[in-house]
This record gives C-alpha cells, sequence and structure tokens, in this order.
C-alpha cells in the first residue's frame, strides 16, 4: 500500500472531506496532487483551512488539475488586475455593476427558495469540470456554502424514473431564477446585458462522469429552463420534483468560511448554494475562484451536449 501524503477526514454523510497535511503554498509533487484530485472524486467537495495563499498560488495550483478558464464577454464579472483566470466575488464589485442591493433586489423574484442552487456556468456546453474558491475575506458570522450530491441523488430515485431519465436532455440559461420584467429600469439594464450576449446550451439530464463512470443529475433551479420534447407543464412539473430531491439535506453538506480557506469541487457531480443571508450586513466577503476547463456532457444514452447560443468556454 502506497504511503499517503495529505490527511482526508469525511465531514458528512454523502459529501465532502477536510483535507489537511498539504500546504498549498509549496510546489506539490504529482502523488500529492493525484491524492487531492482523488479525494475530489470520492467526496465531491473538499476543503482546505488555513492555506493563505495569493493569486499567482492560486492559479499554479488550479493548474495543476487541468487549463484554466473563465467567463468572457460581458458577463465575465471581475478580476484581480493582472490575473484574468480567476473570477472574484465581491458584493461590492456587483453594486458597481449592478447597483446597491443588487443580489437582495433580485433574490426577491425568485419563483422558488431553490432557485440559487446551481452548477458552474451549465449554460455553456463545455461547463468547467472542477472549480476551486479561495476565501479572502469573510464575515464573522454568516456566508457559508452549501452543496449537494447529484450522485447520491440520482441513485436515490427510483429505477423506473432513473430509466426515464437517461433519455432526456434539457436547456440550461442565465437568470432562469428570476423574473425580469421589461417594465423595469433597472431590469431592462440586465436584460440587455444577456440579450445581447445569449449563452444557452442544451444537456443530457443524467450525465456520465468520464473518469469514475457514475452517473449524476444534471439539472440545477439556478439554470434549467426546460425539459426538451416536454410541453411547459409537464417540463415545469418534473423540474420542480427533481429540484426538490437533490438539494434535499441528506445529500448536502454546509461550510462555513474563515479567511485561508479553500472550497475544491467536481463540477459534475455537484450543485451548490451561495449565502443569502449577508447582503443585508454591512460585511465584506471577498472570495476568488478559479475553474478548469471542461466538456460537454455525455448521457447514459451517448447523447452529447449541444450549444444553441454562445461560444464554448476557452482556456486562457
Amino acid at each position: 500500500m502506497q504511503p499517503t501524503r495529505i490527511t482526508v477526514q469525511r465531514v458528512a454523510g454523502h459529501i465532502g472531506a477536510e483535507i489537511s497535511g498539504v500546504d498549498l503554498r509549496e510546489e506539490l509533487d504529482d502523488a500529492t496532487v493525484a491524492e487531492i484530485r482523488q479525494a475530489v472524486l470520492t467526496h465531491r467537495v473538499v476543503f482546505f483551512r488555513g492555506q493563505h495563499i495569493d493569486h499567482a498560488q492560486h492559479t499554479a495550483f488550479g493548474r495543476r488539475f487541468g487549463a484554466l478558464t473563465r467567463r468572457s464577454g460581458a458577463k465575465h464579472g471581475v478580476h484581480p488586475e493582472g490575473h484574468p483566470e480567476i473570477l472574484t466575488v465581491d458584493a461590492k464589485a456587483d453594486t458597481e455593476r449592478y447597483g446597491a442591493n443588487f443580489e437582495e433586489h433580485y433574490r426577491r423574484k425568485w419563483v422558488s427558495p431553490l432557485a440559487g442552487w446551481h452548477s458552474d456556468l451549465s449554460m455553456f456546453v463545455n461547463p468547467p469540470d472542477l472549480s476551486i474558491l479561495r476565501a479572502e475575506k469573510t464575515p464573522p458570522f454568516g456566508g457559508d456554502t452549501q452543496w449537494t450530491n447529484t450522485v447520491a441523488a440520482y441513485e436515490a430515485l427510483s429505477a423506473p424514473l432513473r430509466d426515464l431519465l437517461d433519455q432526456l436532455t434539457a436547456e440550461h440559461a442565465f437568470f432562469n431564477a428570476v423574473h425580469l420584467r421589461h417594465s423595469d429600469e433597472r431590469d431592462r439594464q440586465i436584460l440587455k446585458i444577456y440579450c445581447e450576449e445569449p449563452q444557452v446550451a442544451v444537456h443530457p439530464v443524467v450525465r456520465v462522469h468520464p473518469e469514475t463512470g457514475e452517473k449524476a443529475l444534471f439539472v440545477s433551479p439556478g439554470s434549467t429552463t426546460r425539459v426538451t420534447g416536454f410541453t411547459e407543464l409537464e417540463s415545469s412539473h418534473l423540474l420542480e420534483m427533481l429540484f426538490q430531491h437533490l438539494t434535499s439535506a441528506e445529500f448536502t453538506v454546509r461550510f462555513r468560511w474563515e479567511p485561508g480557506s479553500i472550497a475544491f469541487w467536481d463540477n459534475r457531480t455537484t450543485c451548490h448554494f451561495a449565502p443569502t443571508d449577508v447582503g443585508h450586513l454591512d460585511t465584506d466577503r471577498v472570495m476568488h475562484r478559479v475553474t478548469i476547463l471542461g466538456e460537454p456532457a455525455k448521457g447514459p444514452n451517448g447523447v452529447v451536449s449541444e450549444s444553441v447560443a454562445g461560444e464554448p468556454m476557452r482556456a486562457w
């Protein structure tokens, strides 16, 4: 048996583990990188504590797992100067782009309390395989992130329903989670951005993991708009059932952030939910994320993701 270079401690019944015994400021050998990758595949999301790395170290760590990518165009967000591979998640940056109380304003338009659950950038034909999120500043309370295991959720469904889902595809697009109104000036400005550069893809409802062969649900309340080939009513009922099922507490883990915390997840077998309890607080929450370039999803029946609008994600 090969000696291990890291310590992996599970933190929830179906998903999540904390990794210790490694310093991400140092250059990692191939064996340690392989162990970390296997931990991500096994536990879906892994957490590191006390890793006070800088932007260059963050991108270097990410590149050990594949080519880095990020959105381009009007929806690309903000990044640290000199580091276009990094997306900075900062409410103050959204305020500058969209106006004060942006998150609270649009959360009021969610059609469901589950609307914030999503898989990163699934409106692209080739969403990221992996995501690595680092905390720079965190509030003294609140701001937790949750993840759910979409493999466990799929496996918990009845066999006849799994057989049906294995054959289906669904559309993913931006801003499915909110009702934007043309009568609202603020909405019109957001709609203008997303209508001028639409990003839409059709993916299998169940995707086969290219490394493990596992089947995972590949729908999310935050971006899946409809099941293709179904009427709107049929699609709505089926998706609502799947959304409630895959976000069931038994499949989830919740992470409490601190400065220097890192979450590393498999975007192909998880959905996650960003915090909704800090937008009203006068506090800073600054995070930085890199994503690893992915491939189109493949379903159990061999169907592969197709682009409807927009360009695929590309490596920087």
